[in-house]
């Protein structure tokens, strides 16, 4: 069995722009944790074989200029394209696709990435956004519910702070049962103890990973307001935000987890999405 540290960051191609970007993205993420990067195009028949290379070659291409040291692969695979990114997710420590794809890849966007690619690869995976070009400074964002997908989380963006030298923000977000938008609309009392509850619970979320990962400069924040709103705001400038999804449910929003989902479509920087268990 092949070593963790020695599996590629994995992304798929298909020659739009927004594939490009994931590509060069990802190999920023294999220099970053010294491993190979693996471009991987989707053609259905052998006809077709001769744009899907072309495309994957400019992909190559982008990726070896940007980071020279990194040893890129490419690979043309044949069939359904999610159903080929997941087969081939396990092997690799991190999947890493576009907001929207086209051709080959048409299927692989936003929507069924949600449902298909993230709910069923074999490692974390990554959905990059085309409205920035750069994603090299701010924080390391992590949402925190003290869920199983959660932990699995933390140690995807500890892991991730500290190869990038970054800042860790940890987002711990609440709002009791029934509230309305406003915290003016909750008895203080229910704010007072709740508030308490969940600062204690974040702070003990991160006490093992803090242990672990003694360079990183962690700020801890507790804020009211629904999850998926708190994480879009506090990533804002953000390098990259890591959320966990539980893979339940039968319906797109349970499959993927209703944070996780609403995360993917309105962030602005980089999410990567984690299923318990999963690690880099």
């Amino acid at each position: 069995m092949t070593a963790k540290q020695d599996l590629p960051v994995l992304v798929g191609v298909d020659g739009s722009e927004p594939s490009l970007a994931a590509a060069v993205w990802a190999a920023e993420e294999a220099y970053l944790r010294h491993a190979p990067a693996r471009l991987v195009a989707v053609g259905n028949d052998s006809a077709q074989d001769e744009e899907v290379r072309a495309s994957l070659s400019n992909a190559a291409e982008h990726c070896r200029e940007k980071h020279s040291q990194v040893e890129v692969v490419e690979e043309i695979e044949h069939g359904s394209p999610t159903g080929a990114l997941i087969r081939c997710s396990a092997e690799a420590r991190l999947l890493v696709v576009g907001s929207r794809g086209r051709g080959n890849l048409a299927e692989v966007v936003l929507g069924s990435v949600s449902t298909a690619v993230a709910m069923r690869a074999r490692c974390p995976v990554a959905v990059i956004r085309d409205r920035r070009t750069s994603f090299s400074v701010g924080p390391v964002v992590v949402g925190v519910d003290g869920s199983a997908s959660s932990r699995s989380a933390l140690q995807f963006a500890f892991d991730a702070a500290t190869a990038r030298q970054a800042d860790l923000l940890a987002i711990y977000a609440w709002r009791p049962e029934n509230a309305g938008r406003s915290r003016r609309d909750v008895p203080q009392r229910t704010v007072w103890f709740s508030l308490d509850d969940a600062q204690r619970e974040l702070a003990a979320q991160l006490g093992r990973w803090r242990e672990s990962h003694p360079d990183v400069v962690v700020r801890e924040e507790v804020r009211f307001g629904h999850p998926v709103e708190e994480l879009v705001s506090a990533a804002s400038h953000a390098q990259v935000l890591v959320v966990g999804h539980r893979g339940m449910g039968g319906f797109e929003r349970l499959l993927l987890g209703s944070v996780a989902h609403g995360v993917l479509h309105h962030a602005e920087c980089p999410v990567v999405v984690v299923r318990p268990g999963q690690t880099t």
